[in-house]
Formats: structure tokens, C-alpha cells, sequence
């Protein structure tokens, strides 16, 4: 999960945040999908080592922070905002939608969870979920108070 800095920002159809500026061009497609996560969140880092051990997805799940987002056609200010799925073919997509994708590719009985998650009135529901969790993360199960840095504040910290 990563910090939810889209109350202030437009959305999309689906809830989903939206932002005039396009993220850039992917230098080249992964060889395989991309799960990105913020690696600076201990709740976030609990999750995808959940992933890792219990949803065999043919993903590399990373944090944000170790990633090239250029060459994963990713803009920094969307990997801080929410979960990133990027695919082989280079399309992306955040929050629920990517965690719905991630469940599809899984396979088993992860397919079905994702197929439902990633159902246009499901989804719709995901994002408040997905964004009151974001918010509160730091009180979840496995977070620290530096979960609920926002990224700017946790680089200034890391410099002083």
C-alpha cells in the first residue's frame, strides 16, 4: 500500500486517482509483470512478503524505491500513491486494479478473488477501502510510524 495523497487529486471513472501529467514512456517492457510497493512502509513490506509467500504469481514484487520507474514507464508520484502493476505489454494499473491483476496472474483460487476485485462496481468500492488503508496504515498489523510519512518528509529525515 502506499500513502493516499488522492483526496486532494482528480479521479477517474472508477475512482481510481488521475493526474494531467502522463506517465512516461516505458524505456522497455519488464520480460515479466511487476508488482511495485512502498519499500519504506513496514505494512507495505509485511504485505508483499505475505505475496511473495503465499500467491504464486510469475511477478517480481519490489519496492518502488529499488525500481527503474522510468524504464517501467511508472512516475515516482503515482509508485508513492498506491500499488503498481506493470505488465509485460508495459500497461500499468494502481490500487485495487493492480492487486486485482496480481490475483488473476496467481492462477488457483487467487483468479476468481481477482476477477470479482477487478469488476467495475467491485472496484469502484475498492478504492475508499484502498485509500481509508493507506491512510490509516501505520495502524495496521506490522506498520511503523513511518508508514504514514509522506515520501518528501521520510527523504528529509533520511538527509538530516
Amino acid at each position: 500500500m502506499a500513502k493516499d495523497a488522492s483526496t486532494d487529486a482528480a479521479e477517474t471513472n472508477d475512482g481510481s486517482p488521475a493526474d494531467a501529467a502522463a506517465p512516461p514512456e516505458p524505456a522497455s517492457a519488464p520480460a515479466r509483470p511487476v508488482f511495485l510497493f512502498d519499500g519504506d512502509c513496514a505494512f507495505c513490506t509485511t504485505c508483499a512478503d505475505f505475496i511473495e509467500r503465499r500467491i504464486p504469481a510469475d511477478a517480481e514484487v519490489t519496492p518502488w524505491q529499488f525500481a527503474d520507474l522510468d524504464a517501467l514507464g511508472v512516475r515516482q508520484a503515482d509508485a508513492e500513491e498506491a500499488v503498481i502493476w506493470v505488465a509485460p505489454d508495459g500497461a500499468t494499473a494502481a490500487g485495487p486494479e493492480a492487486i486485482a491483476r496480481l490475483l488473476v496472474a496467481a492462477g488457483s483460487f487467487w483468479r476468481p478473488v481477482g476477477w470479482v476485485l477487478g469488476a467495475a462496481p467491485v472496484r469502484w468500492l475498492a478504492w475508499p477501502v484502498y485509500r481509508w488503508v493507506a491512510r490509516n496504515r501505520h495502524r495496521m498489523p506490522g506498520g511503523t510510524p513511518a508508514c504514514s510519512l509522506p515520501q518528501a518528509e521520510r527523504d528529509r529525515r533520511a538527509a538530516s
